[in-house]
């Protein structure tokens, strides 16, 4: 637990989370009320998940079907990051 804010911005860097706002009281004053805080990932998404404990165990243990898993994984992260990123530009 000492680490929680350390993994959590690995999480972030790694795009397996996104930070972003949603704030209707924007929208009275003529802003978009979804504010996306994340840049694009930056670091390697399928490392950190072998960061992860339960993760690396499932590669161990089902290393083909691990590998399908997270590439599939990979790609949805990168299509919901450029779904938000939309969504916070218009």
């Amino acid at each position: 637990m000492g680490c929680s804010q350390r993994e959590a911005k690995r999480a972030v860097d790694a795009g397996y989370w996104h930070l972003y706002r949603f704030d209707p009281l924007r929208q009275d004053k003529g802003k978009n009320p979804f504010v996306l805080d994340s840049d694009e990932p930056e670091e390697d998404f399928q490392a950190f998940l072998m960061g992860e404990v339960r993760y690396a165990s499932l590669k161990r243990q089902h290393p083909a079907v691990a590998d399908s898993l997270f590439e599939q994984t990979e790609q949805d992260v990168k299509d919901r990051f450029e779904r938000y990123r939309s969504l916070a530009e218009g």
